[in-house]
């Protein structure tokens, strides 16, 4: 009795440990008798996970332990490679076919997965100098986008870590392109403090940041950080034009806050904003909110029962006012007294205590 009791409790262990993983399988057409390496990413560079011997007939399986935050992989025969995300216990299944397999292929199983390869497809539509400079940029707009929806996403990660020939998709040192990598960053550093990706993409912002300034320095650029306020007029939902200079002569402290409702975060940054609004407003606060979503629909049905001022600005990301306040993601806040900008904050969590010492 007590040894099938000890056989039950090791076939027990043996189970629990091989469901803390995720598993690959497919077809790659041609690839016979070929061996499959994967590999997991770290922050640019790829570490050997395990080594498959495909089949006679170009079938493979393979099976890693999942890791505890979602992370980039990639199966890679010679110099061909397939990326795809991993979340915990994922199953994909990948069908390519050689001599490109890392075009030829399809993969199912995972949404973030299936995003990666469209992104992936997309991309070699540009590589090799293929496509206009407009055409590059309007497809950039369209992933932009999609990355602001979900910016503390694996699949927004991978899309600004994106190269096409060698270059950056996203370069730090376009001014665009830096608020779509601060954007990132600023998400997973409030709501993913202990990725493992996030020291990485903060020090990727701030380094953006540092040589921009470098050379708006050099070529006389000044941008608004803690400077003179800089003028915003736009409407609010109700179609009255809000102008930002009246509202600051109006009210002791305003926080000026750039936002995009249709994030995921967008719910918890407000709460925090409401927190601070209800504890000072009657003491002479007020926060006039910047919408840059692409949606002014999505923004105007969030937007409705905010009780401070909210505006919607038509040029969502391309905005030539969030260029001027040199906003580089979101959330990023200025405090504002006397008609002037007296702090930037960048992370929502300490601003009651920022806006506290003005009191």
């Amino acid at each position: 009795m007590k040894r099938i009791i000890l056989m039950m409790a090791v076939l027990a262990m043996l189970t629990a440990c091989d469901g803390n993983k995720f598993h690959i399988d497919g077809t790659i057409e041609g690839a016979s008798d070929s061996t499959l390496v994967l590999e997991q990413s770290s922050n640019g560079e790829w570490l050997v996970i395990d080594s498959i011997k495909v089949g006679n007939n170009g079938k493979f399986s393979v099976s890693a332990t999942a890791p505890e935050v979602p992370s980039i992989y990639q199966l890679r025969l010679g110099n061909q490679s397939i990326c795809f995300p991993i979340d915990s216990l994922d199953h994909l299944t990948i069908s390519a076919k050689l001599p490109n397999m890392g075009i030829d292929y399809t993969l199912s199983g995972s949404e973030h997965a299936e995003q990666v390869m469209k992104i992936d497809k997309e991309a070699m539509q540009f590589a090799g100098g293929k496509g206009t400079a407009a055409e590059l940029e309007a497809w950039k707009t369209k992933l932009s986008q999609q990355i602001a929806a979900d910016p503390s996403g694996i699949v927004a990660y991978y899309a600004i870590n994106k190269y096409i020939d060698g270059k950056p998709l996203y370069d730090p040192m376009n001014d665009n392109d830096l608020r779509i990598i601060g954007a990132v960053a600023n998400s997973f550093n409030s709501f993913r403090p202990d990725d493992p990706r996030t020291n990485y993409l903060v020090n990727l912002l701030l380094d953006g940041q540092r040589r921009r300034r470098a050379m708006s320095a050099a070529n006389d650029t000044v941008y608004a950080d803690v400077a003179s306020l800089i003028e915003i007029k736009l409407q609010d939902s109700n179609g009255k034009e809000q102008v930002l200079s009246k509202v600051a002569s109006e009210n002791r402290i305003v926080l000026l806050d750039f936002t995009a409702y249709t994030t995921e975060i967008s719910p918890q940054l407000n709460k925090l904003l409401n927190d601070v609004y209800q504890q000072y407003h009657s003491r002479g606060l007020q926060i006039f909110q910047v919408s840059v979503d692409e949606d002014n629909v999505a923004w105007r049905k969030a937007s409705q029962n905010l009780p401070w001022i909210t505006v919607f600005d038509p040029n969502s990301i391309n905005s030539q006012i969030i260029g001027a306040y040199n906003v580089n993601g979101i959330p990023t806040t200025f405090i504002i007294k006397g008609g002037e900008i007296v702090e930037r904050v960048e992370d929502a969590t300490r601003l009651k205590a920022a806006v506290g010492k003005y009191f």
